[in-house]
């Protein structure tokens, strides 16, 4: 054995005397197993021409069917402190119910009267709005007595420039006459001139028609005189106008800008008991927040806060509670290669946590493996763990899934496809091909009904 010496045992010593040889080394022996590679051969090869059914597997949970039935936390919008508590965790509580009193931290809504308070200044604003629109009618009316006082004293102004133009249009009138007077003075004063030369006339004669000639040239000074005063007094009156115009226009637009400013401070008195009833409003409101009170008809999960005095901030976490009337459904995940093969309202298989695939007698509240279920939503953007989001509802055609499980158990989904003989499945999967892309039967329907 460890070539020490020349001499070969195996040409001195055989074996074929020995009993072990003879069990070992028997040609029957032979024979069986090459009849038994021989049939394992042909099993393997029918069992790779039987029929496999493709599926698409997917890990995820149990949840509800809508958002409002999943387990949730209450939290207060406003920052505070723990006062009492009135349940404990595994309590139920119906919609409205106390959950938990608190108390204000903050400094500017500590005082107990705050909503009185605010009230107050509400009121007292609300009368300086009054006054405010007495203080605007009495302008209103200030300025319409303005006005038709301008409207008086207007008319007596056009009035009295009517009369210097009357007296004007007589003066002119007058002056004409004048002058016609004169002309006639004139020529019966140079006309007894010409007589008195030819002897014709006496010279008293001539000085009467001097005078008469002097008198009318004074009367015609005086007429024009009276014309240019009338003159005068329609320029007056029309400056009056003027005046008066001006004068009520400045009065009435002061009056207007007092009232303007009325109106500005009413306004913002407006807008300041406005904002102090939103105020009170929301102090009122702020006042209810105090009471932690249960969205809807659930159980008390978990007191994320406990202890007696804790404050917290705004938005913070508080307690746990989860919804007692809900739906069940599976939420689970595929991979974005085999999302095309997932349609909605597809019947799936679902393998919950804690009931047995196969199911063995004697098993309490287990009849079925697997348990059915249709697809209700298929979402179109890829979650962060790298796979699309399937929802899962109950089959209601189906056997109900056990009422033992809860929300958060861990579910496995089987989509059931094409069926294919096991040889192309393990080509497939070697090649990391997809499954066969197939069209429901359903989906097939609906198109040729449209």
């Amino acid at each position: 054995m460890l070539n020490i010496t020349n001499n070969s045992l195996n040409k001195t010593v055989t074996l074929k005397d020995y009993k072990s040889y003879k069990k070992a080394f028997k040609r029957k022996y032979f024979k069986m197993f090459n009849r038994f590679l021989i049939t394992f051969a042909v099993l393997l090869i029918i069992i790779l021409f039987l029929p496999w059914t493709q599926n698409v597997t997917g890990k995820g949970s149990v949840t509800t069917l809508t958002p409002e039935q999943r387990p949730q936390t209450i939290q207060s919008p406003i920052p505070g402190r723990i006062e009492k508590w009135y349940v404990n965790e595994g309590d139920f509580v119906k919609k409205g119910d106390t959950i938990l009193f608190i108390s204000e931290i903050k400094n500017e809504y500590q005082d107990p009267l705050l909503v009185e308070r605010t009230n107050e200044q509400r009121d007292a604003k609300s009368k300086s709005v009054v006054s405010y629109q007495e203080k605007i009618k009495a302008l209103k009316n200030q300025v319409n007595a303005l006005t038709n006082e301008r409207e008086l004293k207007l008319s007596q102004a056009k009035n009295k420039l009517e009369q210097s133009r009357l007296k004007v249009k007589s003066d002119s009138i007058d002056f004409e006459a004048a002058k016609t007077n004169l002309a006639i003075a004139e020529r019966q004063f140079n006309r007894t001139t010409t007589l008195q030369q030819e002897g014709l006339k006496a010279m008293t004669d001539v000085e009467e028609k001097r005078l008469k000639l002097q008198e009318t040239q004074a009367k015609l000074i005086s007429q024009e005189n009276k014309l240019l005063a009338s003159k005068n007094s329609v320029i007056n009156a029309q400056l009056e106008i003027s005046r008066i115009t001006a004068e009520y226009a400045d009065k009435i637009a002061k009056s207007q800008s007092d009232r303007y400013t009325a109106e500005t401070s009413q306004f913002e008195a407006v807008a300041q008991v406005s904002k102090l009833n939103n105020q009170s409003a929301n102090y009122a409101i702020r006042n209810q927040l105090y009471y932690i009170t249960a969205p809807q008809d659930g159980y008390i999960n978990k007191a994320i806060i406990g202890g007696l005095g804790e404050t917290f901030k705004e938005g913070e976490k508080l307690v746990g509670i989860m919804p007692a009337n809900y739906n069940l459904a599976v939420e689970t995940f595929v991979d974005p290669i085999d999302l095309p093969l997932i349609h909605l309202n597809e019947s799936v298989r679902i393998q919950f946590d804690g009931w047995p695939a196969i199911v063995f007698k004697g098993w309490p509240n287990a009849s079925f493996g697997t348990f059915a279920g249709r697809v209700v939503v298929i979402e179109t953007f890829i979650s962060s763990n790298g796979k699309f989001r399937v929802l899962i509802a109950p089959d209601n055609e189906e056997p109900e899934w056990p009422k033992n499980i809860r929300v958060g158990s861990g579910a496995r989904s089987i989509a059931l496809l094409e069926d294919v003989p096991i040889w192309y499945e393990i080509w497939r999967q070697l090649n990391g091909f997809p499954p066969n892309y197939y069209t429901p039967d359903n989906e097939n329907d609906t198109k040729s009904k449209k």
